[in-house]
């Protein structure tokens, strides 16, 4: 699945009711965690729920490859990780840094309808991705 994918889907429904349905369908599909994961060093920091990233940097090409496991313990949050895994998930840290993910919320209209503390929580996903993508792209220099 695509982002733009997720942007047609979310046109056509019109009510927020239907969209969070749709949100927690996309957090299901998320790759299981493995339980070793749902670390202290994987725990995402400024978020009301429990939310873990693991990270993996593949260096199997030219440029190295970010890659993502997500994991909360609330349903909501689980479709967030996961429209965010779509927006990262496989990228080059430069690709990583050039994605503005929060403009990618606002457009699908979430910054009206997520709490003030889920907004903190997915600005503070969004900056662990980006601080691992400044430090993948230092390692590589």
């Amino acid at each position: 699945m695509t982002i733009d994918d997720i942007r047609d889907n979310f046109e056509l429904l019109e009510e927020w009711d239907d969209r969070y349905r749709y949100v927690i369908e996309l957090g299901r599909t998320l790759d299981p965690m493995p339980e070793a994961e749902h670390s202290a060093a994987n725990k995402v920091n400024g978020c009301a729920s429990q939310v873990w990233l693991s990270k993996q940097i593949d260096h199997s090409r030219s440029e190295p490859l970010l890659k993502y496991l997500g994991d909360s313990d609330a349903h909501i949050v689980r479709g967030l990780i996961a429209i965010l895994l779509t927006l990262y998930n496989g990228r080059t840290p430069k690709q990583v840094l050039e994605t503005d993910a929060l403009k990618v919320f606002d457009e699908l209209g979430f910054r009206e309808h997520l709490t003030p503390q889920r907004s903190n929580g997915l600005r503070s996903m969004v900056e662990r991705i980006r601080t691992d993508a400044r430090e993948a792209l230092a390692a590589a220099s």
